[in-house]
C-alpha cells in the first residue's frame, strides 16, 4: 500500500507539467499559424500571360504584337520564324507552362508544351516541348531565347521558309524544294488516299499531311534522331501509337534524297505505304509487331499494283533460292534503321509476305479483323497468340509454317 501511494503522489505530480507543456505548445502552434505565409513567385504567371499573348498573335498572324514580348537580341531571329509559318494553315496554337526556375535575379527558365493544329487535317493538337529563357526589365519579362527541349524534335518552320501546295486529300509542306517537286508529292498523295481507303474499309481522316524537308540532316532534326539512320529510308510516318480515333493526324516526312532517288512507281509506292500507317493508327498500338504494321502496309502499297513476288521481295528471294528460309517471322528489331541493309529489306518483305498469306488464304476481311485484334489487345504479350487463335482459327506454330512454305512457294 506505501508504494502505490508514492506512485499516486508521483502521477499527481506530473500532471501540472503535462498540462504546463501543452499550454506552451499550443502557443507555439497559434504564434505559427499566425505568421504570414511566404507570398506566391507572380513569375509563373507573368510568363503564362505572355505566352498566351504570343500564341494569339502567331493565330492573328500580327507581328507586330509577335514582336512585342521579344528580347531585341531574339527579335529578328524569331521574326523570320514567324515568317515561315506564314503558309502553314494553323487552327490552333498554344503554350501550356510547366515549370520555371528562377536562374538568378530578373532572369528565368521556362519550360512549356506548346500545342498546335493544321487547319482541316489534325482532329487533335499535336505537342511538342520547348525551353524559354527570359529576363524581367521594369517588371515585365521578355524572351531573350525559345528553342527544343532536350530530346524533342525541330519543326519544319525553325528550319526556313515553308512553301505550301494543297492537294484533294493532301497538304504538303516543304522547306527548300521546288514547287513542281511538292505537286508531284501532293499527286501522289492524293492517289494514295483513295487506294488506302479501298484496302482499309474501317473510318479515318481520308487525308494525310507531308512534311518535305530540305535534306537528309533536315529530316534528322525533324525527327530527333541521327540523320545517317535514315540514309537509305525514302519516308516515314510519325504519330502516337494508340492514339485513338481522336488523336493528332500523322505527319509523313519525305527523305528527299532517297525518295528522288526512286522511279515513279516507288514514289507512290512509298506514299501508299505511309499513308497506310496514318489509316491505321487508330489500330495500332504497343501490341502491334512491326512486321505487321509493315507487313500491313507494303500489301496496301501493291495490292492491285501487278508486282509479283519476285519483284517486290528481291532480298528474301535471293535467301531463299540460297537455301537460306527464314526459321520465323522477323522481330521487331530487325527493322531498326541503320543497321544490315538486307537483314532490313527481307524483314520488310517477309512482313508483306505473311500479310498476303492471310489475305490470300483466309481472305481480306480476316486480314483487317486480324490487325485490329492484334492492336486491341491490352499488351505485346500473347496479343498474335490470341488473334491468329479467334481470328484465323490457327496457332502461332501452325502460321509459321504456312508462311515458310507460302515463301518457298512464291519465291523458291
Amino acid at each position: 500500500m506505501a508504494g502505490q501511494g508514492r506512485e499516486t503522489v508521483r502521477r499527481a505530480a506530473v500532471r501540472p507539467l503535462v498540462g504546463l507543456l501543452a499550454g506552451l505548445l499550443a502557443g507555439v502552434s497559434v504564434l505559427a499559424g499566425c505568421a504570414s505565409p511566404e507570398p506566391p513567385d507572380p513569375a509563373p504567371r507573368q510568363i503564362q500571360t505572355l505566352l498566351d499573348r504570343h500564341a494569339r498573335a502567331v493565330l492573328a498572324r500580327d507581328e507586330a504584337a509577335y514582336a512585342v514580348d521579344l528580347d531585341p537580341a531574339l527579335a529578328p531571329a524569331a521574326l523570320r520564324e514567324f515568317e515561315h509559318l506564314a503558309e502553314v494553315p494553323l487552327g490552333a496554337w498554344g503554350y501550356r507552362l510547366k515549370d520555371v526556375d528562377r536562374s538568378g535575379e530578373g532572369r528565368a527558365t521556362a519550360r512549356a508544351e506548346l500545342s498546335y493544329e493544321i487547319r482541316g487535317y489534325d482532329s487533335g493538337p499535336v505537342t511538342t516541348e520547348r525551353v524559354l529563357d527570359l529576363t524581367e526589365r521594369d517588371g515585365r519579362w521578355y524572351v531573350t531565347a525559345d528553342r527544343p527541349a532536350s530530346g524533342a524534335a525541330q519543326q519544319l518552320w525553325q528550319q526556313g521558309d515553308v512553301e505550301a501546295e494543297r492537294g484533294q486529300r493532301s497538304l504538303v509542306l516543304g522547306v527548300g524544294q521546288s514547287p513542281e517537286r511538292l505537286r508531284e508529292i501532293a499527286a501522289a498523295a492524293d492517289r494514295a488516299v483513295p487506294v488506302v481507303s479501298a484496302a482499309w474499309p474501317e473510318k479515318w481522316a481520308g487525308r494525310v499531311v507531308v512534311l518535305v524537308p530540305a535534306s537528309l540532316d533536315a529530316m534528322g532534326g525533324l525527327l530527333g534522331a541521327p540523320a545517317p539512320s535514315y540514309r537509305g529510308i525514302a519516308a516515314v510516318t510519325t504519330g502516337e501509337v494508340s492514339g485513338g480515333p481522336d488523336a493528332p493526324a500523322d505527319r509523313v516526312i519525305v527523305n528527299p534524297e532517297a525518295y528522288g532517288a526512286l522511279g515513279a512507281f516507288g514514289r507512290q509506292m512509298v506514299l501508299t505505304h505511309e499513308t497506310t500507317h496514318v489509316a491505321t493508327r487508330a489500330h495500332t498500338s504497343p501490341a502491334t509487331p512491326v512486321w505487321l504494321s509493315e507487313g500491313l502496309a507494303d500489301w496496301v502499297a501493291y495490292r492491285g499494283s501487278g508486282r509479283t513476288a519476285a519483284q517486290a521481295a528481291p532480298e528474301l528471294r535471293r535467301a531463299v533460292r540460297a537455301g537460306d528460309l527464314p526459321a520465323g517471322l522477323p522481330d521487331d528489331g530487325t527493322f531498326a534503321f541503320g543497321g544490315d541493309a538486307d537483314a532490313l529489306a527481307q524483314a520488310y518483305e517477309g512482313g508483306w509476305l505473311a500479310c498476303e498469306l492471310i489475305a490470300e488464304h483466309w481472305g481480306e476481311a480476316k486480314l483487317i479483323a486480324f490487325y485490329r485484334a492484334v492492336g486491341a489487345h491490352p499488351g505485346r504479350a500473347g496479343s498474335v497468340e490470341k488473334a491468329l487463335h479467334e481470328v484465323l482459327g490457327t496457332t502461332p506454330a501452325d502460321f509459321t509454317r504456312r508462311w515458310r512454305a507460302y515463301l518457298s512457294e512464291r519465291l523458291g
